[in-house]
């Protein structure tokens, strides 16, 4: 079974986000992390070289696969900014509706501009998904 290469570390946070090329990238970045500190109490920590999390839980598949992972987190991707809702989309339907403008994969949530999304349905939305996480209501 291969290893899980997205792994929390000890890097710099604050180091990592200084070096954010894109202004506007770096500081809808940043506005994220303090967003995410305040609501989660967790502190930021990098996990691999480019994702910022916070919190973190354990997983098992029924495969026997396991390992930890952020219970929620961001990272300031080229194309967009990444929010990481690990409980998926599915069951925060309502407050999708009142997001704004944004796109989404199976855990990941890409806003291009901070501005395009409503930043207290945003706050609200990673809330619900830490506090799921926490109580191990995880996947989706």
């Amino acid at each position: 079974m291969a290893e899980l290469k997205t792994k929390k570390n000890d890097a710099d946070v604050e180091a990592f986000l200084a070096g954010v090329k894109n202004a506007r990238r770096r500081e809808d970045c940043r506005a994220v992390v303090r967003l995410m500190a305040e609501v989660t109490g967790e502190p930021p920590a990098m996990w691999g070289d480019s994702i910022i999390g916070f919190g973190s839980y354990h997983y098992k598949y029924a495969t026997g696969r396991e390992g930890d992972w952020m219970a929620t987190g961001v990272s300031p991707r080229k194309q967009s900014l990444t929010v990481y809702i690990m409980t998926g989309f599915e069951r925060h339907a309502a407050l999708m509706k009142k997001l704004g403008r944004y796109t989404t994969g199976k855990s990941c949530l890409y806003i291009k501009k901070l501005e395009d999304v409503d930043v207290d349905v945003l706050r609200e939305l990673i809330r619900a998904s830490f506090e799921r996480v926490s109580r191990g209501e995880y996947g989706w």
